[in-house]
């Protein structure tokens, strides 16, 4: 049975993180944003509906291969950037990133906001999952 995994946009959070629930829980950063559409050409296909043609952002490699690598291993999957806008972007980014490889079958995927980092809010936002906003 692997650790469930836990996403998070900032580095800075992690060791924390790990700290407040223990070692049942792997945690990763995104460091933020890990893909936008391309910077020289249109970024969409024209002829199937404008279909975005997403790319990871340039350095980011290596971040969406760690991410990629803990997902498959994990059992379960906790999106937690930011809880705001651009936080739920990421989040919706990465498990796009990870549906593509097909690496959230059979897997829950849950979208969790912590408010704080505090043991108490950390526990309250894992105890209350949510779906991605689309």
């Amino acid at each position: 049975m692997g650790k469930d995994l836990i996403i998070v946009e900032s580095p800075a959070k992690i060791k924390t993180i790990k700290k407040f629930l223990g070692s049942g829980y792997e945690v990763e950063a995104s460091v933020g944003h890990v893909r936008d559409l391309p910077a020289k050409t249109l970024g969409v296909d024209e002829e199937h509906d404008f279909t975005p043609e997403y790319q990871i952002i340039p350095g980011k490699a290596k971040v969406v291969s760690k991410l990629k690598s803990a997902a498959k291993a994990a059992d379960t999957v906790y999106l937690a950037p930011d809880p705001d806008r651009e936080g739920e972007a990421i989040a919706w980014h990465i498990r796009e990133i990870l549906d593509e490889k097909k690496l959230l079958k059979g897997k829950d995927l849950h979208r969790v906001v912590f408010t704080e980092i505090t043991p108490r809010a950390i526990r309250e936002a894992m105890a209350q999952p949510r779906q991605i906003a689309a």
